[in-house]
C-alpha cells in the first residue's frame, strides 16, 4: 500500500526531505515522475494507470496540505525499515492509504522501476 497524508497535516514539511523517491510535495505544487528517480521518457504509473513523459509536470494531488504521489510511494521499501515520512511526522498524519494495497514484493518492484540501475 502507499502512504497518504491526512487533512490533519500542519504543513511543517518535515516529511518531504525524508522521502527516498521524492514522492512528497507541498500542497499546490506540480510534480514529475522524474524528480528524485532515474525515470526518463514515457512512464505508466502502476496505481493511477496514467502514461506520461517522466519530465511532464502533473497536477497537484492536494492544494492545501503536503501530499504523497501514490505512484512514487514505496513505503521506503528497499531503503529503510519503515516509512520515513511517518517516522518524522509530529502529528501522525502520514498513514496507510487503505485504498491502495500493495505487497512487499510489489513495493520493491515499484522501487526498482523508479530507480533503474
Amino acid at each position: 500500500m502507499a502512504i497518504k497524508i491526512t487533512d490533519e497535516c500542519i504543513n511543517c514539511g518535515a516529511c518531504e526531505p525524508e522521502c527516498p523517491n521524492n514522492a512528497i510535495y507541498e500542497g499546490g505544487a506540480m510534480w514529475k515522475f522524474s524528480e528524485g528517480t532515474s525515470l526518463k521518457g514515457s512512464f505508466t504509473g502502476k496505481n493511477s494507470g496514467i502514461t506520461v513523459d517522466a519530465d511532464e509536470e502533473n497536477e497537484p494531488v492536494d492544494m492545501d496540505v503536503y501530499y504523497i504521489v501514490p505512484d512514487k510511494c514505496t513505503e521506503c521499501k528497499g531503503f529503510h525499515d519503515e516509512p520515513q515520512c511517518a517516522a518524522v511526522c509530529p502529528v501522525d498524519c502520514c498513514v496507510d492509504d487503505e485504498d491502495i494495497r500493495e505487497s512487499d514484493e510489489e513495493l520493491l518492484a515499484k522501487k526498482d522501476s523508479l530507480h533503474l540501475a
